[in-house]
């Protein structure tokens, strides 16, 4: 997809963190951005920000992307507004508490997984379709992590199987739009290139409360970026932060590229991937259980 200008974006997520900065990318290459959140506070506010900023065609529609209904009344929303949906970023995502896997409660899974593999999959069948019909090049991507899609870490263990499932997700839908000959092609994004100052740090503030655990957490179990890095760097680690704005424009050079996998040092994984392939080919576990103070 090499124009932008003109053409019609969609960001689920939009409202914060990496949704934002991907539609102020957007508005800057001269696309109409529509961005979808479920926080309607926040959505109004980033709406009037970007538009402040950029000068640009910016609109927010309210949506639960783990309800198949709101993501659908989102694309009717669009395609009777623009007419089109030329780049669909299924970028929304939350996250669990960290813990043993017997320690989750159901509502763990069925909240990530709802907004991060099945806000994915509501996405896609939602636009897509008619992306295809439109006969028009089109674009989407799904936005993963390298924490699932690349080298999972046990005590993540519900966020990390989500995105893994969007990694193979991805996969599938791609080599799908391609094998059926439409004009519409499919990246994994995997942001990267350090630590990340987005709302995945405090993700519960969106809980339903129909979902809500029965069993609360320790406080040690969920923390704040800065908390993050304040103990990060007591423990002699200075983690480097990505510039968000910076990543986004990364990811319009991987969409212009048309590259399967838009990662910051991507070669990286090779060396990851390959080892995690020997140690299962071994048929051992691939995560270094020593780290965990379990072997």
């Amino acid at each position: 997809m090499q124009e932008f200008q003109g053409r019609v974006a969609v960001v689920t997520g939009g409202a914060s963190g990496i949704g934002l900065a991907m539609a102020k990318a957007f508005l800057a290459e001269g696309m109409k951005v529509v961005i979808a959140d479920v926080e309607e506070p926040a959505l109004k506010a980033a709406c009037e920000d970007l538009a402040g900023q950029t000068g640009g065609e910016v609109s927010g529609v309210v949506t639960d992307v783990s309800d198949p209904a709101s993501v659908q009344a989102l694309a009717d929303q669009v395609f009777d507004t623009h007419g089109a949906c030329h780049l669909l970023c299924n970028n929304a995502g939350v996250a669990a508490p960290n813990l043993d896997l017997w320690e989750t409660e159901p509502s763990d899974f069925q909240w990530v997984h709802g907004v991060n593999v099945g806000g994915v999959a509501h996405g896609v069948q939602a636009f897509v379709p008619r992306m295809i019909a439109s006969g028009e090049e089109g674009y989407v991507v799904n936005t993963s992590s390298g924490d699932g899609g690349i080298s999972p870490l046990a005590q993540q263990v519900v966020y990390a199987s989500s995105k893994a499932a969007v990694s193979i997700m991805t996969e599938c839908l791609a080599a799908q739009l391609i094998g059926r000959g439409t004009k519409l092609r499919a990246s994994i994004f995997y942001p990267s290139g350090g630590m990340l100052r987005t709302g995945i740090w405090t993700t519960k503030r969106n809980r339903p409360k129909d979902l809500a655990r029965k069993v609360d957490v320790d406080a040690g179990q969920e923390t704040t970026f800065d908390d993050f890095l304040e103990g990060a760097k007591k423990a002699g680690f200075d983690l480097p932060v990505q510039d968000l704005d910076e990543l986004a424009q990364f990811l319009v050079q991987g969409i212009r590229n048309e590259d399967f996998v838009i990662m910051i040092d991507r070669e990286s994984m090779e060396a990851t991937l390959n080892e995690r392939a020997a140690k299962l080919a071994r048929g051992d576990c691939p995560i270094e259980l020593q780290h965990m103070g379990l072997s």
